[in-house]
């Protein structure tokens, strides 16, 4: 039940206050994807996840896929021309693996 609240809370609090595009984390038991998102077209921009070759042929702790994931997804969205993006938790904490994430993003050149 909080998880669900705390999800719609967090998406209507971001998209009330800016029109940035989104990056968006989600997080299994195993996996853990981050997609860059235009909501106004409806459209996913850029997209990395553990479930991709490249990166599941690395066999690192889950600590270290965030991080391989946070610069990912932030090179890839620098490509696609999108510097400036609102950090979509969904329904995690800012803490651990996804704290983990966005600080590496972050450190690779995205603004949030």
């Amino acid at each position: 039940m909080e998880n669900s609240r705390r999800q719609k809370r967090t998406r209507y609090k971001l998209k009330k206050v800016t029109d940035r595009k989104r990056l968006t984390v989600f997080k299994s038991n195993n996996h853990l994807y981050a997609q860059v998102i235009n909501d106004e077209k409806g459209l996913t921009l850029a997209s990395a996840s553990s479930m991709e070759k490249i990166i599941k042929e690395k066999k690192q702790t889950k600590k270290k896929l965030a991080e391989i994931i946070g610069t990912e997804i932030a090179k890839r969205s620098i490509e696609s021309g999108v510097k400036d993006v609102a950090f979509d938790k969904g329904k995690y904490k800012y803490h651990g693996i996804i704290k983990i994430l966005a600080d590496a993003a972050r450190a690779a050149g995205l603004n949030f």
